[in-house]
């Protein structure tokens, strides 16, 4: 079986068939994993308490947090369980949906709602380490190669994230679109410490500005939304800084007279009117495509992978080996490494 795209999402995928008994190869066109959409987000790690009750990309979430905690300590991944604050008009209309998900929030005066269970990670850290112990448990990780030919007779599993409309027509599947939609994000060395994640009341669209600290003990604003066509234009625009500072400003005073070191820009793989496409291709039973996972693909990977695992081996599923430990996980200012990569 062939998994295409070791991002966050692909990676686990792989982990997961593996840790299932299944002999897989995990193909990635970068030099490593997690170079493009995974090691380029904010690293927030969201709970699911504002998501639409029900829908598939709201149960990954919270069958991923059930998920989590266990894989991020035994592979070592660094976690900074912060929790979040949200403030402004309308937060109060979020506890209930809250409560359908069953996720924790406390409603603090009018416009103020804690989210206790929100943290912050390091995504490249995250997906390398998901990557690492997929070839532990027997998986094949091959980089630097692109995945451009049908392999007959394999099931292919369809990871591959701006890239996975290109893949799905390789198979005559053209049932979806994937576009660029950027995220700007500007970093900070902190005029004081910020102890948690600071949200802005979400729309239908995006979730907005946040400001939160990393594991490094920076802090960084963003993301803008900026939908494109140009899946290589990782550039941050000019103007970015001042769609982001002012809201940033608002939420966090302190960033006022605070001076940005890096700035760096994601490109979210969004669907043209989808989102979350999970399945068999309708042309190629033997291609699953996982398509079209947005910006919450970091939070929703461990969910992702056991929902694709339901797919290609039915239900009830074979239980997992238990993680292999392998090496500390390098970590570090992850986001420089990503500024100073697009920038070249």
């Amino acid at each position: 079986m062939t998994v295409v795209g070791a991002g966050v999402v692909g990676s686990a995928v792989a982990l997961d068939l593996a840790r299932r008994g299944v002999a897989v190869e995990l193909v990635e066109a970068q030099p490593e994993p997690g170079l493009a959409a995974s090691g380029t987000n904010s690293g927030v790690l969201h709970t699911g308490f504002d998501s639409v009750p029900g829908d598939l990309e709201t149960d990954l979430i919270i069958r991923a947090a059930a998920l989590r905690d266990p894989v991020l300590d035994a592979l070592g991944v660094p976690v900074m369980r912060c929790g979040a604050v949200m403030r402004g008009s309308g937060v109060d209309r979020l506890v209930e949906n809250a409560r359908l998900n069953g996720v924790e929030v406390r409603l603090l005066g009018d416009d103020v709602l804690e989210v206790p269970g929100e943290a912050v990670t390091d995504p490249v850290a995250f997906t390398v380490a998901l990557a690492a112990a997929a070839e532990r448990h027997g998986a094949k990780v091959r980089t630097s190669q692109r995945f451009d030919a049908i392999a007959v007779g394999r099931v292919v599993v369809n990871c591959a994230g701006l890239h996975a409309d290109d893949v799905a027509r390789l198979y005559g599947d053209d049932s979806f679109e994937v576009y660029p939609r950027k995220g700007e994000f500007v970093v900070f060395d902190p005029p004081e410490p910020l102890d948690r994640i600071l949200l802005p009341v979400p729309t239908k669209r995006t979730k907005g500005v946040l400001v939160f600290p990393t594991l490094d003990g920076h802090v960084v604003a963003g993301p803008t939304a900026v939908d494109g066509e140009d899946k290589d234009d990782w550039s941050v625009r000019p103007e970015a800084r001042d769609e982001i500072l002012p809201k940033a400003v608002a939420m966090w005073p302190p960033l006022e007279d605070a001076e940005p070191i890096a700035a760096y820009a994601g490109l979210r793989p969004a669907g043209r009117g989808v989102n979350y496409v999970i399945g068999r291709s309708r042309v190629v039973p033997d291609l699953v495509n996982v398509a079209a996972i947005r910006s919450t693909g970091l939070t929703a990977s461990l969910g992702i992978a056991e929902y694709v695992c339901e797919i290609l081996l039915g239900t009830p599923l074979p239980e997992p080996a238990p993680l292999l430990p392998g090496p500390p996980v390098p970590t570090g200012e992850w986001w420089r490494r990503t500024a100073e990569l697009h920038a070249a």
